[in-house]
């Protein structure tokens, strides 16, 4: 043999493919092989091009579809030239259909949009530490969800909760003595979700912040006239903006979460990223 030719087809991107023709290829002593990759092979005149090039007892076709009238094209091409085809998807999932007991969807590109799924999720997370606390103003526009509140009403820890669920999140601390940004009355209402909570249970929350800064308790951060004048405030600037309020002060981060997505799928639908 001249060289060996491994051809590596997929209806999707054709990684999985390519790692198994290489682990293949490299359990023999030999360098004297060429792996062509051929991503998203749809197209049946495209195939027939490209085996059509395939030289008998010289080249290899190892390919992941999920398309049965690709499949059975691929494998007549390979029978008819006497080149040999490695199904490599076929035998797992005709073993977990027998498990399960039922059929596979059959969807091209399936793994690649989880891929997608994930890094949408890493990008979501950095984007909520960058944007966390109104560092930065410009993060509303970018935002999926605006959450507005006072200290202590648990953006921060909701923003990154939701980030996992791949919604890019900002959030804007609400203080008397300083205006909120003017980005934020710009903002689509119906994306912005103002926080609030009991003024008994913010106090104390706030105490035991205090404590945990080696501060005393009863400074005025924690003093009941304060937290009331910040949620008289923070309840004017909600009502300026228009949006909705959510009460955290008996919920967990999940349950709140769960108001907030289901707040934005009855907006914006598919539409809400």
């Amino acid at each position: 043999m001249s060289k060996l030719t491994l051809y590596v087809m997929s209806d999707s991107i054709g990684e999985t493919g390519e790692l198994i023709a290489r682990a293949a290829a490299k359990q023999f002593i030999t360098e004297n092989y060429e792996i062509r990759k051929y991503p998203y092979m749809n197209d049946e005149e495209h195939i027939r091009q490209v085996l059509s090039e395939a030289e008998p007892g010289e080249s290899l076709v190892i390919y992941t579809t999920v398309l049965e009238h690709i499949k059975n094209l691929i494998d007549t091409i390979g029978y008819e030239r006497d080149i040999p085809t490695i199904d490599v998807m076929s035998p797992p999932i005709l073993a977990i259909e027998k498990l399960l007991g039922y059929a596979p969807k059959r969807e091209a590109g399936l793994i690649r949009r989880i891929d997608e799924n994930y890094f949408r999720k890493v990008e979501a997370v950095e984007f909520a530490v960058k944007y966390d606390d109104g560092k930065d103003p410009r993060g509303i526009d970018k935002a999926d969800i605006c959450l507005i509140g006072i200290s202590r009403t648990s953006k921060t820890p909701l923003g990154m909760y939701l980030a996992h669920k791949n919604f890019k999140v900002v959030n804007i601390p609400l203080v008397p003595e300083v205006n909120p940004p003017e980005e934020l009355f710009k903002k689509d209402r119906r994306r912005v979700i103002g926080l609030v909570a009991d003024p008994k249970k913010l106090i104390e929350i706030r105490q035991e912040r205090l404590k945990a800064l080696g501060l005393r308790d009863s400074a005025n951060y924690a003093s009941v006239e304060r937290i009331q004048k910040e949620l008289e405030y923070s309840m004017d600037i909600m009502g300026q903006v228009g949006c909705e309020i959510i009460d955290v002060s008996s919920k967990a981060i999940e349950e709140t979460a769960a108001l907030i997505i289901d707040h934005m799928t009855k907006q914006f639908g598919d539409k809400m990223f």
